[in-house]
């Protein structure tokens, strides 16, 4: 059994689409092949939480890990609560899960008014009883992140972070590179936006997730639009994928540990895998970043990409 447990550098494997996502999700027989795929890939952190699918992408999870259970790095989240139904919680996700552990557990959002210190003591003794082997929170600002420190040790951070979401630096990556906190980042491509075929708003099915995004509101989207074009344009003139760029610049930032991508197919994993182990000549990653600040400058800091705020 794995012991002082850390998180796996490089990319990881987003599941939140093997659960009830409204989005073509993959059936159950697929979902475990494509997560076999990843591991035989290389990839071995797997990321996933209670309220994808309600349920449904843990129990995924499980299955496909079960072969290799000891080689997978297996995180997952629950909401904040108070200190018995964190318990329950935990033990769900491992029942889902299919082990006696779990890598890494979450507080996936903060909840307004909750005191988060009763769930982070439980979440400590549920970590001396070996149920949990690593405590970390995802979405957290720093009253947040301050407050969840007073009551145990945080020792990872799952942000959204990507070049068209970048208000993080201002204060919740100092805090975590200040503290030794490990960024797991998520959204990484925003999405499926930094890609050769960014979709727009009008193509999603009802239902879609992604149509309720900040990036899709009418007064940013024309200005997400245009900068992903120009960053297509660099992404030609050097050869290489706008998501491979975008993967290179998030693995590329001071404090970054891991950072999560989706995949529905075994190249979009190869193709992801392959450019993350790849480092981005300076200049274009100046060039990049740049084309982020001007973008960044018509997106509104609004809390979360997902309007979301609970």
């Amino acid at each position: 059994m794995r012991t002082n447990a850390l998180v796996p550098p490089g990319l990881g494997l987003g599941c939140w689409q093997f659960g009830d996502m409204g989005r073509g999700t993959p059936d159950e027989p697929q979902a475990v092949e494509l997560i076999r795929d990843a591991h035989r890939l290389g990839i071995s952190h797997f990321d996933t939480a209670q309220d994808y699918g309600n349920g449904r992408s843990e129990t995924v999870l499980g299955r496909a890990v079960s072969p290799f259970t000891e080689q997978a790095f297996v995180s997952t989240k629950m909401h904040a609560a108070g200190a018995p139904e964190t318990e329950a919680g935990v033990q769900r996700s491992l029942a889902r899960l299919g082990r006696p552990w779990v890598d890494l557990f979450y507080v996936h959002w903060p909840k307004t008014g909750l005191d988060i210190r009763p769930m982070m003591e439980t979440l400590e003794s549920l970590r001396a009883a070996g149920a949990v082997r690593l405590i970390g929170v995802s979405n957290f600002a720093v009253r947040d992140l301050e407050a969840a420190s007073s009551a145990g040790r945080i020792d990872a951070y799952q942000m959204c972070y990507n070049l068209l979401w970048r208000y993080p630096e201002r204060d919740v990556i100092p805090w975590c590179r200040g503290r030794g906190v490990g960024i797991v980042t998520y959204s990484s491509i925003a999405q499926g936006l930094l890609s050769d075929t960014p979709r727009s708003p009008q193509t999603f099915e009802q239902g879609d997730a992604r149509r309720n995004t900040l990036y899709y509101l009418a007064d940013v989207w024309p200005h997400v639009h245009k900068a992903v074009e120009k960053m297509q344009a660099l992404a030609r003139r050097t050869g290489s994928s706008l998501s491979a760029l975008a993967i290179q610049w998030v693995l590329g930032r001071s404090g970054v540990v891991s950072s999560l991508v989706g995949a529905r197919s075994r190249d979009h994993i190869s193709g992801n895998l392959a450019a993350s182990r790849g480092r981005l000549d300076p200049s274009v990653e100046a060039e990049l970043t740049g084309l982020s600040d001007e973008v960044m400058k018509s997106i509104p800091d609004v809390g979360n990409i997902f309007n979301f705020y609970p």
